[in-house]
């Protein structure tokens, strides 16, 4: 971690004399992580809900499909774990890589000063394809579950699937105020102190630590995933607000939001319980 603290003469006197133009643009362009981390936000969130447009619509012409998206669909629609499994990885791309921003690019602000110092660095492109295995994995569960249920006669919009939706919602808006809950979400709002105390040099070594950070999010998101199952698994209405609810926990330093956050979910529990028997 010397090179952290360290500014050294001699980093401005390096000239990238041995390589062609285009090799030196390419140099400077990956001596910038946080550029990276920034592009990769973005792409691969772009990617994430053009996949869930797709997928929803089916169709070729814009006015059906921003029709479909603006509907909820629920999972009895997909009979196959093979197009259940996508849905729910272009979910996680859509929904949770927003809320990794600030652990992204913590570590690219790290990388990018080291890159500053000709220190050599892992891309953060590493570090996110470890946060995105873990999201990946979470899909594939939620997909065999969804798959299951759905063979099972749940999803058809009866009493029994708004009673266990409210039920959902209780049990996630419980979850918010557990410890596990709290303890993971400090480590989402602040992950310098992570980077900084296990950074490493290795694609290996990065790659796990994107592993570690997915799981401390996956433990302080997984009961708000969870609730698409009771408002319907493609709703993208839905998907958008779960999303800036769980962007803006993140950016938070206090448990204050994701306490509030919580308090909505135990309320509306109840009403979808009731809505049930009318």
């Amino acid at each position: 971690m010397g090179y952290l603290l360290e500014v050294t003469d001699t980093i401005h006197q390096d000239a990238l004399t041995h390589l062609s133009a285009a090799e030196t643009r390419l140099s400077e362009a990956l001596a910038r992580p946080k550029r990276i981390a920034l592009g990769c936000i973005v792409v691969l969130t772009s990617l994430g809900w053009l996949a869930m447009a797709l997928m929803i619509a089916g169709r070729s012409s814009g006015w059906e499909m921003w029709q479909a998206l603006c509907q909820p669909t629920h999972a009895g629609t997909f009979g196959s774990l093979a197009v259940t499994f996508p849905m729910w990885a272009a979910m996680t791309l859509a929904m949770m890589l927003p809320t990794a921003g600030p652990m992204i690019l913590s570590y690219a602000e790290i990388a990018d000063t080291a890159a500053r110092k000709r220190e050599p660095v892992v891309s953060p492109l590493v570090l996110t394809a470890g946060y995105v295995a873990v999201w990946f994995g979470f899909a594939l569960v939620a997909a065999a579950l969804q798959w299951t249920l759905a063979r099972a006669g749940w999803f058809d919009g009866g009493p029994i699937d708004r009673l266990a939706g409210g039920a959902i919602f209780v049990a996630a808006g419980l979850y918010q105020f557990s410890a596990l809950k709290q303890s993971c979400l400090t480590q989402c709002q602040r992950p310098f102190p992570f980077f900084f105390s296990n950074w490493t040099q290795e694609r290996a070594g990065v790659f796990r630590l994107g592993l570690r950070q997915g799981l401390y999010c996956l433990d302080c998101c997984w009961a708000m995933m969870l609730v698409m199952f009771a408002v319907g698994t493609m709703n993208v209405v839905w998907m958008a607000a779960l999303g800036v609810l769980m962007t803006i926990e993140k950016l938070t330093t206090t448990a204050r939001f994701s306490h509030a956050v919580g308090a909505a979910f135990v309320a509306i529990g109840p009403v979808m319980m009731v809505w049930s028997f009318v």
